[in-house]
């Protein structure tokens, strides 16, 4: 069973899936999932593995768009086709998520997880202008991303030919989302698979090319409260405590930060035996961030 509403049009001509309460208690905040690469926003709304599930539970109204190039979101041109690029253009759709789907919550929390982590970030980093007065920002959910990716991993997505989706053959798939035997229930290979879709190429040459120069910046401009896990057994990153430890210091203006390690887990943690840990922990701290905003 899924809990989400899928809609072509869910804001800023981006299709997603979005949950509603029939009513809003007070400091509710609105959650904004986004999604990391080859996945859709289904990757919110798995059986047994569902946010918006844990979110209905409590009360809690989430939008999920599909990112840019994928199901019904149209692709930028291939020079927008990054971090950069579709963190501009999804701040920009936040403006209609907020006029569309903000009425009665206290205001916006992004949630994003692996390529969504780096597009949510920079779009906390960069918020300002125009837009800071388009909706308002209570925090940052990140998890399944580092500051720093594997050196071959560049070659090896650049070697790749030269067609606009890559799509990754399952049982390749499946060995880096998944972490150590027993960390999961095999059934949810399946279940995560349902999320399945090719990824634009340029995203994710672009994240293994720019994202480690670019991150002590964007994580170093954030001035909301951060919540931050990342797997112990992620293979797409450079992972040690350490690791989390200096993302965590890189949020040198974020008023709190809240980040750990989850051991002996995988990069789709939600997918993982600690998926309902993960997703209550983010969730309380949406619902704390809507509580103390200033």
């Amino acid at each position: 069973m899924t809990f989400a509403q899928t809609t072509p049009m869910l804001f800023g001509g981006l299709s997603g899936r979005s949950y509603r309460p029939d009513s809003l208690k007070p400091d509710t905040p609105l959650v904004v999932a986004i999604h990391g690469g080859t996945y859709t926003s289904a990757y919110f709304d798995g059986a047994g593995a569902s946010l918006f599930e844990q979110a209905a539970a409590l009360g809690i109204p989430v939008i999920a768009p599909d990112r840019p190039g994928y199901i019904g979101s149209a692709p930028l041109a291939k020079a927008d086709m990054t971090v950069k690029g579709q963190a501009r253009h999804i701040a920009q759709a936040l403006a209609d998520a907020w006029a569309r789907h903000g009425q009665g919550t206290a205001g916006i929390v992004l949630l994003g997880h692996s390529i969504g982590g780096a597009i949510a970030a920079t779009i906390a980093a960069d918020l300002g202008g125009d837009a800071a007065n388009s909706f308002p920002l209570l925090g940052l959910v990140v998890s399944g991303v580092c500051m720093r990716t594997p050196p071959e991993h560049k070659p090896m997505w650049e070697s790749l030919p030269d067609t606009p989706t890559v799509e990754m053959p399952p049982g390749v798939k499946d060995m880096v989302m998944f972490g150590p035997p027993g960390s999961f229930v095999p059934a949810m290979v399946q279940v995560a698979a349902t999320a399945d879709a090719p990824a634009p190429k340029a995203e994710l040459v672009d994240i293994v090319s720019t994202w480690e120069a670019n991150a002590p910046d964007t994580l170093g401009r954030i001035t909301v409260p951060v919540h931050y896990r990342q797997a112990e057994a992620d293979q797409l990153w450079i992972m040690s405590p350490q690791e989390v430890d200096n993302f965590a210091a890189a949020l040198k203006r974020s008023p709190c930060v809240d980040a750990a390690m989850v051991k002996a887990t995988g990069h789709c943690m939600e997918y993982h035996r600690v998926g309902r840990a993960l997703q209550a922990q983010q969730l309380g701290f949406a619902l704390q961030c809507a509580a103390q905003r200033p």
